[in-house]
């Protein structure tokens, strides 16, 4: 079993919280940090992506490199620079962003950079919603996504909202729900989720929403909410796992460590549609991705913060 993400890889400048402030590079990038969390879980993993020819590319390519990411289906232009995001942290470790993207190399990824390669070498496929910001990104993470169906590929969807990085407001939820349409796995914030049902079924109860989610064809919706118990939802079976209680530092990667590790669960299974099915094994698979993104927020950095499946062992 492999995972292959598609999407961005930026440069996360971190502030250290002191007057004047001082920021410190570290590699980030939701689905660029999902592939990191999943290689440092022991399962193959590969990131697919656009990146432009400058330093912070080479910083990037290397960090993913160095975690154990294959990065031969990465692409580079000199059409425009890398994607850079500074960082703020409050007393609780909570974020504040200030993106420089667009414009962003890895807005520029097109259907005809994919190698075929990609849909036949791996078995899950991992995006997120800032691949469609923009509209030829937006057709080109499509693509992507039928073709995995075409080759029975797992297909996951974290939405990670930026609503910042949106030029307009007018395609959010249309592209969203397009995407909701092809993924077996759709994972949200409790936040992102009162996005979606406001804009969509607002008039009825926000079970309307994880309704309609699961009529998609969506296999599982996982819905994460800080401290709060995460939701899960079948179309079988429904109910929550506590989440691991930690003193939080840094939370910027703790939602894709937690993707990572449940995606690294799944793929630990000859089946993983078979370990959502399975009340008791997908209760698991959620308990270990939570350990997970509770042991990043203990870390400063994204690719750094991952933990190794021996690290989870000892957190225990």
């Amino acid at each position: 079993m492999s995972v292959i993400c598609f999407g961005e890889a930026l440069v996360d400048f971190l502030s250290d919280g002191k007057k004047p402030e001082s920021f410190t590079k570290y590699a980030g990038g939701a689905p660029a940090n999902v592939a990191v969390a999943v290689a440092k879980q022991g399962i193959k993993a590969s990131f697919c992506g656009m990146f432009g020819e400058d330093m912070f590319a080479d910083f990037l390519l290397r960090e993913l490199s160095d975690h154990g990411v294959n990065t031969q289906y990465c692409r580079r232009t000199n059409k425009a620079k890398t994607a850079l995001a500074f960082i703020s942290l409050d007393k609780k470790g909570e974020r504040n962003f200030s993106f420089y993207r667009p414009p962003a190399a890895d807005l520029l990824f097109r259907t005809e950079d994919f190698d075929p390669e990609v849909f036949i070498n791996h078995t899950i496929l991992h995006v997120c919603s800032n691949s469609l910001t923009e509209t030829n990104i937006y057709k080109t993470t499509i693509y992507a996504l039928n073709q995995a169906k075409k080759y029975d590929i797992l297909c996951s969807f974290d939405m990670n909202l930026r609503l910042h990085l949106w030029p307009s407001q007018r395609y959010i939820i249309e592209r969203l729900w397009h995407v909701i349409a092809l993924s077996d796995i759709v994972k949200l914030s409790q936040e992102e989720l009162d996005f979606l049902h406001q804009h969509s079924h607002g008039e009825h109860g926000q079970d309307k929403t994880i309704s309609a989610i699961l009529a998609a064809n969506t296999q599982c919706v996982i819905v994460t909410d800080g401290e709060k118990p995460i939701q899960y939802y079948t179309s079988s079976n429904q109910g929550q796992v506590l989440p691991s209680h930690v003193t939080a530092i840094d939370t910027t990667a703790a939602g894709d460590a937690f993707v990572g590790g449940f995606l690294s669960q799944l793929a630990k299974h000859t089946s993983p549609l078979q370990v959502m099915a399975d009340e008791l094994t997908l209760v698991k698979a959620i308990s270990y991705a939570s350990k997970c993104g509770a042991h990043a927020v203990t870390i400063k950095g994204a690719f750094g913060s991952m933990p190794s499946a021996q690290q989870i062992d000892q957190d225990l």
